[in-house]
């Protein structure tokens, strides 16, 4: 499977982290963690973010797995 994350950094330090798999948002500051909570509250948000996984990483994946087939 593919697993998309969304990372968000303030002074080199992760502040707040979108992970697919986990289908949530996960604050690693204290910022961070208010975020979260407010962000995994709202629909529209979570669903941008799968949204991401499905028009990104899954589109992408497929080009690059077909051009490595290519080689081979």
């Amino acid at each position: 499977g593919i697993e998309y994350i969304d990372s968000y950094v303030f002074n080199k330090v992760e502040d707040i982290r979108f992970n697919s798999t986990v289908g949530r948002y996960v604050g690693y500051t204290e910022h961070g963690v208010k975020n979260a909570e407010a962000w995994n509250s709202d629909a529209g948000i979570l669903g941008q973010e799968q949204a991401e996984l499905e028009r990104v990483c899954k589109t992408h994946a497929a080009i690059y797995y077909s051009n490595i087939l290519d080689k081979t």
